[in-house]
């Protein structure tokens, strides 16, 4: 029972209010450091719109027209799948109904909506915010419990889709890290993020192999022999969603018992959440009771971290 190292009971599992209220905190700051590129093209735009003297002027200024398109409501995806002229007459739009009624603050109001469109992009980015925090700082358990160990790794970045060897200065190799491999003894071990698995055919947050990196591939992914542990990651800290998320990851867990049953396999399954409320924390205590879970952790304990972090890279 590789979960009594870390819990006790269940309220161990329970988040606490300072972990709550320390979770707000990190996503605003993060929100302030994503917002910070766009209030930076804010200020450029105002400064160069401001050498126009009237809004129709703005729609001749070529090194702007993107900040335009934005301040007419256009995202930059959505400006790829729109034709020249649609994008004149957004803009258009912008000018006559915005922008010249604005009067002499056309300049102000120009920026003003800029930022609108802007910080719906900002929102949507946020919405994901947390499962992206969660996986960086298990991501960082990760390194340094094989780093302590003594044991080199290698690691997926996620935009290039290529495996390289762990930097000497690994001090941001968690914002780019889709996966990362190490040797235990004689096996190999690869972890991945947010894998399709083919038995499944549906997303699984963190999926362990028992082989290397060079093995990785769609015939390895297809390989139910080839999992040696699955689990959920749930980095909300808001209350109000912990419910759901949990609903969320169980039902995903219990999709992945049955697939693998159906093989007569039995991989080891985890979760490890954010947000775990009080009537949760009883039911995954109960499902680890029962040994429907292996293990179980609260992502805000960094005991329980550390915890179930050597766990997983002992496997």
């Amino acid at each position: 029972m590789p979960y009594r190292e870390h819990l006790k009971s269940s309220r161990d599992l329970e988040t606490s209010y300072a972990a709550i209220r320390a979770g707000f905190v990190a996503l605003a700051l993060e929100k302030n450091r994503r917002a910070t590129p766009f209030v930076a093209q804010a200020r450029m735009l105002k400064a160069a719109a401001s050498k126009a003297s009237t809004p129709v002027d703005l729609l001749g200024m070529k090194n702007i027209r993107n900040g335009l398109l934005t301040a007419a409501g256009i995202s930059d995806k959505a400006a790829k799948h729109l034709e020249e002229r649609d994008k004149k007459e957004a803009l258009a739009g912008l000018v006559k109904n915005f922008l010249e009624p604005a009067g002499a603050d056309f300049v102000e109001e120009l920026v003003f909506r800029f930022l609108l469109t802007r910080g719906d992009t900002l929102g949507g980015s946020m919405r994901n915010i947390g499962g992206f925090m969660a996986q960086r700082k298990l991501t960082r358990s990760i390194i340094s419990c094989l780093s302590l160990a003594g044991k080199s790794y290698r690691w997926l970045h996620s935009e290039t889709g290529a495996w390289a060897p762990a930097p000497e200065q690994d001090a941001d190799v968690e914002l780019y890290l889709r996966g990362v491999s190490w040797r235990n003894a004689q096996t190999c071990r690869t972890l991945l993020y947010n894998l399709t698995v083919p038995l499944i055919k549906n997303n699984v947050d963190l999926c362990l192999f028992a082989c290397g990196e060079k093995d990785i591939g769609k015939e390895i992914h297809a390989s139910a022999e080839a999992y040696v542990a699955l689990g959920e990651l749930k980095g909300g800290i808001d209350p109000a969603g912990a419910d759901e998320h949990w609903k969320t990851a169980r039902t995903a867990i219990d999709r992945i018992q049955k697939a693998f049953a159906g093989q007569r396999l039995k991989p080891r399954t985890f979760f490890i959440g954010a947000a775990i409320e009080a009537k949760m924390a009883s039911e995954i205590w109960q499902l680890l009771a029962k040994g429907t879970l292996d293990n179980a952790a609260n992502l805000t304990e960094d005991n329980q971290i550390a915890s179930i972090t050597r766990w997983l890279c002992s496997l």
